[in-house]
């Protein structure tokens, strides 16, 4: 938890850096708020400030309707090396816990329900199961604000069973009845539109610059202020936009889902992809420690992602030893060819078994290389743990590096240096290798790729 007077700054001057890393808890209103709150700041005495929006429910606290807690950047107190409690959370936040109890959970991740427990409740302030039921009636609370979605189908796409169930679970959490919450809604429009916020600084002309280079024709589309893209997840397919508001440091998304009950780790993922949930400045001011004296730091750099570990291993093969404008004709190439069409402009990725029952003959590249395109996908059909890069070693054509780029792209991991890649040789050579010593950088490594690769 940050120290009072470093909140009392914060929400006095209303620094959006800090929105989502701690919550102000309002005695007199029973009413918490984010840092960036519009509201007439209340005195100091009437004050006192939760890390999580958990806790501060937990202790009696409904959230406001002005700044909307729900819609702050999701992240919960800083938990240091607790990668497991990580996790676990992303996890939750999907609402992986709606469909197991507890113990298959806690079994998933490899531990006991009571240590997971333990975690929770000594980090988050809360145990898994009432964080859980909490997320879900903030995600309902943000499409009751947000959309124009019927009562049933928002209880659905939140993960209850019944409207009954849902209407309970709210007012229990949120203090308000969802009509309430709807009554106060400013937005008319019949489209699923969502904001999503992040932590400035965000330097979006370098992301869409590494996009657009890298963009597949068919199956993403971008603009000066824009990304979007069509999608597989969990069975489920659509599409989404995504435009950029930096006046309001967020996203507004526009999203077509034929599955609603797919709706949060869609966005989870859309959060993935866009690098929204890293706190920048923690960042930076960690690699500023280590970096040698005359380095160039560039402010609000974000990791660009793929939509899935599987399409990130797919585009690095395709990727290895020619250049960025190569590899790009060769996925569009797959793409259009293999992937299943939207409409005679659009496609979807294919699918590992579109890729492995294909002969690839389309292709002018060595034999060897469609094996191992063959041999990925052939991987993701037979096995469960085919998610992890780690057990595509075996597979003869992938390396390290290849490995490597699906975790930094594929799944975001924070914490990966390409070392041998040929842009960070030059991008040391420019630097003059000046005694940049990657590992003192973990575990931002992967932030350390991406400064080097913008030198």
């Amino acid at each position: 938890m940050l120290k009072p007077k470093v909140c009392r700054k914060a929400r006095l001057s209303r620094d959006a850096r800090f929105d989502g890393r701690f919550f102000t808890a309002v005695k007199t209103t029973g009413i918490y708020c984010r840092s960036i709150c519009p509201a007439t700041p209340p005195k100091e005495i009437n004050v006192e400030y939760y890390p999580t929006a958990h806790q501060a429910a937990q202790a009696g606290f409904r959230p406001c309707l002005r700044c909307r807690p729900d819609s702050a950047p999701n992240s919960g107190a800083w938990l240091g090396n607790q990668a497991l409690l990580n996790r676990a959370i992303k996890l939750i936040n999907t609402g992986v816990l709606e469909e197991q109890t507890l113990t298959q959970f806690a079994e998933y991740l490899g531990i006991s329900d009571r240590y997971l427990r333990q975690l929770f409740v000594k980090y988050v302030g809360v145990a898994p199961k009432p964080y859980a039921l909490y997320q879900q009636c903030l995600m309902a609370k943000q499409l009751l604000h947000q959309t124009q979605l019927p009562i049933n189908q928002i209880a659905l796409a939140c993960g209850f069973n019944s409207v009954r169930r849902f209407n309970d679970a709210f007012i229990k959490s949120i203090k308000l009845t969802p009509t309430q919450i709807r009554k106060s809604g400013p937005d008319n429009s019949d489209e699923l539109k969502l904001k999503l916020s992040y932590r400035p600084p965000y330097d979006w002309p370098r992301m869409q610059n590494f996009l657009q280079a890298r963009l597949i024709n068919g199956l993403e589309t971008i603009g000066s202020n824009c990304y979007g893209r069509t999608f597989r997840l969990n069975g489920s397919v659509g599409s989404f936009v995504a435009t950029h508001q930096p006046q309001k440091h967020a996203f507004v998304v526009q999203l077509n889902c034929e599955d609603l009950r797919q709706l949060r780790p869609i966005l989870s993922n859309i959060r993935r992809v866009l690098d929204l949930d890293t706190d920048v400045s923690l960042v930076e001011s960690h690699l500023a420690e280590q970096l040698p004296n005359g380095f160039e730091l560039k402010t609000g750099l974000r990791l660009p992602g793929i939509w899935s570990v599987f399409e990130a291993g797919i585009r690095a093969i395709l990727g290895q030893q020619v250049s960025v404008q190569a590899a790009r004709k060769l996925v569009t190439q797959l793409v259009t060819t293999l992937g299943d069409k939207v409409d005679h402009k659009q496609h979807y990725f294919p699918t590992p078994k579109a890729i492995a029952m294909s002969d690839l003959a389309f292709f002018k590249m060595p034999g060897a290389r469609k094996k191992s395109l063959q041999a990925l996908a052939q991987h993701f059909l037979d096995n469960e743990e085919a998610a992890n890069p780690d057990t595509w070693l075996t597979i003869k054509g992938i390396g390290p590096w290849t490995i490597n780029y699906a975790k930094m792209r594929g799944q975001n991991d924070p914490d990966i240096f390409l070392a041998g890649d040929l842009g960070i040789n030059k991008a040391l050579k420019h630097v003059n290798n000046q005694s940049i010593n990657p590992v003192l950088m973990s575990p931002w490594r992967s932030y350390l790729t991406f400064q080097l690769w913008n030198q």
